[in-house]
This record gives C-alpha cells, sequence and structure tokens, in this order.
C-alpha cells in the first residue's frame, strides 16, 4: 500500500483535478463538486496574500481551486458534517496543503466562537441551493445537507460573512438564479452591499440557471451587471469559458 492509499477509506478515490497537480480525495456516494464549483472560484478572482474563509467546505474544492490560482493565500475551510471534514482534511494532506488550508469541523453559524473578526479578505460559499422544504430532501443525510437549507440558510452565510470580513471585503456565491432577488436583499440586510452579478446559462437561448454574487462590506452602492456566461454550445458541448474557467 502507498502512502496515498494509506489515505483512502473503502469505497474512496483520488480525482485529478489536471490543475497544478492538485488532487481531491471523493467517494460516489457522497456529495461530489461540479461545474459549479469551478465557475465559483474563477468568478471569486482571489487575490495574493489574501486571507480566505470557505463556509460549507464539503470537499475541500474551492480552496483547492482558489489556491490553484495562486499559492500565495491561507485559508479556513468550515464544515459541519465530520464525515466531509475529515475527508477534506485528507485532501489537503495528500496534497501537502494542511498548513495553508486549515479544516474546521465545525457549524458555520459559531464562526465567532473560533475564527477571528474581521481577518478576511474574502469569504467564498456555494451554499445549499433549495429552500427548507422547497423539494423534496435527499434520504442521504449527507446530501440532504449539502442541497438543501436547514443547517446553512442565505442569512446565516451572511452574518456569518459579516463577523469574517474586514472593511470592503468581498462574499461570493453562487445560487440558483430563481433566489437572486432573496440573496440581493439578504446581503443588504447585512451590510454586504452587491458589486457584481454575472448570470450563468446553460445555452444562450435558454433562461439564466445560476448567479454569481459578490458583496462587498460596508461599501458604497453599485453594481456591476457583466456579460452573461454560456456553459453550453448548441450541440451541448461545453464552451471554451465554462471549460477553462481555473481548471
Amino acid at each position: 500500500m502507498t502512502d496515498e492509499q494509506a489515505l483512502l477509506l473503502p469505497g474512496e478515490r483520488i480525482d485529478d483535478l489536471q490543475w497544478m497537480g492538485l488532487r481531491i480525495i471523493q467517494s460516489p456516494d457522497a456529495f461530489r463538486f461540479g461545474m459549479d464549483a469551478v465557475l465559483l472560484a474563477d468568478f471569486a478572482g482571489v487575490r495574493p496574500g489574501s486571507r480566505v474563509c470557505d463556509l460549507g467546505t464539503g470537499t475541500g474544492i474551492l480552496p483547492l481551486l482558489l489556491y490553484g490560482r495562486t499559492q500565495d493565500i491561507s485559508c479556513d475551510a468550515v464544515e459541519i458534517q465530520p464525515v466531509a471534514a475529515e475527508r477534506a482534511q485528507r485532501t489537503m494532506l495528500l496534497n501537502g496543503l494542511e498548513n495553508r488550508i486549515t479544516v474546521h469541523c465545525r457549524d458555520l453559524r459559531e464562526v465567532k466562537q473560533f475564527l477571528s473578526h474581521a481577518r478576511y479578505d474574502l469569504v467564498i460559499c456555494n451554499p445549499p441551493y433549495s429552500p427548507r422544504d422547497a423539494s423534496l430532501p435527499s434520504p442521504k443525510p449527507a446530501l440532504r445537507t449539502a442541497r438543501q437549507e436547514g443547517e446553512c440558510t442565505l442569512s446565516d452565510v451572511a452574518v456569518a460573512a459579516k463577523w469574517l470580513l474586514r472593511h470592503h471585503g468581498r462574499l461570493t456565491l453562487m445560487l440558483p438564479a430563481v433566489r437572486l432577488a432573496d440573496a440581493l436583499e439578504t446581503l443588504r440586510q447585512h451590510r454586504l452591499e452587491p458589486k457584481r452579478l454575472r448570470l450563468v446559462h446553460a445555452r444562450v437561448d435558454r433562461p439564466a440557471r445560476l448567479a454569481l454574487i459578490e458583496g462587498m462590506f460596508e461599501a458604497r452602492p453599485g453594481l456591476t451587471i457583466q456579460p452573461p456566461l454560456i456553459t453550453q454550445n448548441p450541440d451541448g458541448s461545453e464552451t471554451r469559458r465554462s471549460a477553462g474557467s481555473t481548471i
């Protein structure tokens, strides 16, 4: 057994991100990252020297992708599910990033108890897409937590970000486009002024499917709406922009 195999539990596998030599441990029975995480990491535009917090890190994919963009960052990654948090910790060991990306198995609603106030330049979150009771929950607890609000609402994320961010620090989110109005209203309620918005369409002739949103803490009003991001060509293949975002 190799050292890498020793990091795996039964049923797990190591996936190569094909980006900066980074790899991730995943399980077919748990939530796995998709294009959404890649687009969000690209939209966040992390800057060298940034202090980052990922709320609800899951597999740990967002810190990995941000690190791939610029290695001069440090990140605290928060995950409430013990199995997912422990898997993310092993992913950081696999990549030799345990001293740069710290995984906390904690509830993001309790960040005041374990993370410093006004210390972070960027908070990033890919929260559950469905409001509580909006759809039938998954029978698998891990998938239910990742996909449907329960332990993590939009308001919970905004409250945590407001505590964590320095003046003019940024919060970046990805949500279904149908929740855009709720998201913008929630950000403003917590002094996170919406500054950038980009809508994601599967095809150019279809309604927006997702919304990428950036809010800035204690900033003046002024929203920039970026060009739409189209993820598929007419033949169903990925566009160069979506395929080439970050990885």
